[in-house]
């Protein structure tokens, strides 16, 4: 099968998900990585859906906080 005939039979919806375990699998297969880490941040996901999305994730947190210190930083240098 082509990529073309693929496309042709799958609906949009089946289309993403083609599309979502393809990236996954080489992203896996190439050790980008793990299926553990990929398994982690989609539970993250799932956990912070059902609160809304009211809930910080661990990122969104370290960003936060390196943005601070750097804030800090330049503001010492002045």
């Amino acid at each position: 099968m082509t990529f073309e005939d693929a496309l042709e039979i799958l609906d949009d919806s089946e289309s993403f998900r083609a599309t979502v375990y393809a990236m996954n699998t080489l992203l896996i297969e190439k050790g980008v990585y793990t299926a553990k880490e990929f398994e982690d941040l989609f539970c993250e996901h799932a956990a912070n859906y059902k609160a809304g999305f009211k809930a910080q994730t661990k990122r969104a947190k370290e960003s936060r906080k390196a943005k601070e210190t750097s804030r800090v930083a330049a503001h010492a240098n002045l």
